[in-house]
């Protein structure tokens, strides 16, 4: 049953993506495959969330370990998307995130192993675990738009708009929705180092020293970037180098430290 239901959540999330790349053949369907693209991918979060449950939930507490943590920022992502799809013109990010969801949670599936430590439930350090991943969702989701528009920048740039002028909305809307997403993950990320400061114990331990200082140089970056936009009027390309800097930087602290410790060091 697993992997039945594995089978279809992958298959569900390649079809939105098929039905999204359709659309960048023709001005004219992309509207059409936008909404198609974005029902589709509405039982494939459904079914990814089942799985993460069977996955992650223990009586112990939550099992967190590297490759359930892909997964359950992918599915997250994809919530995200799909809630602000409505009220925004994002579904173009599906192109980045319904493939990066799939793949973790194929990889979840097909790799992942019990986790030697358990996020307890109900204690005040799951307040930090859900900030902390609401955090880099969002973040994701700004670095996706980040990528798309980096696209949209350089098929511009060198005279070959091609599907870009169809399936993305004008560049200066692209840059207001990347500075949103990132205003916002920055609030959020904020919220999760303070709750990491208050709630988790011995958190300059030598298992979480290089987390707490990536992600520390991570919140100074994307600060940085905020600021320069405010006062400076940062876009373009030093918007995108910043955001992927960032987002770097967080990939390192959170699923780094997990790799050299559950993968390496077997810790």
């Amino acid at each position: 049953m697993h992997a039945l239901l594995m089978t279809l959540a992958v298959a569900l999330y390649a079809a939105a993506l098929i039905a999204l790349l359709a659309g960048l053949r023709d001005r004219v369907l992309i509207a059409r495959s936008e909404r198609f693209g974005m029902r589709l991918a509405i039982p494939a979060v459904v079914v990814h969330a089942i799985l993460l449950w069977q996955s992650s939930y223990t009586a112990a507490g939550l099992n967190l370990s590297v490759l359930n943590a892909a997964s359950l920022l992918g599915w997250l992502m994809a919530v995200m998307l799909l809630l602000a799809a409505p009220r925004q013109p994002i579904q173009s990010l599906g192109l980045v995130i319904f493939p990066f969801a799939a793949l973790t949670l194929l990889a979840a599936g097909l790799f992942g192993v019990p986790a030697r430590t358990l996020v307890p439930l109900g204690a005040p350090v799951e307040i930090h675990v859900i900030s902390s991943v609401i955090a880099y969702a969002v973040l994701g989701l700004a670095t996706a738009q980040a990528l798309l528009l980096a696209w949209q920048e350089h098929t511009l740039r060198h005279r070959r708009p091609g599907a870009v002028i169809g399936i993305l909305p004008p560049l200066r809307s692209m840059e207001a929705l990347l500075f949103q997403l990132l205003a916002s993950g920055f609030v959020l990320l904020s919220i999760a180092l303070l709750t990491g400061w208050l709630f988790v114990e011995n958190l300059l331990a030598q298992d979480l020293v290089h987390k707490t200082v990536l992600s520390g140089v991570a919140w100074f970056v994307f600060a940085a970037l905020l600021i320069g936009r405010y006062r400076a009027g940062w876009r373009g390309r030093t918007a995108i180098r910043w955001t992927l800097t960032g987002f770097v930087l967080l990939a390192l602290a959170y699923f780094g430290s997990k790799v050299v410790l559950e993968v390496i060091l077997g810790r």
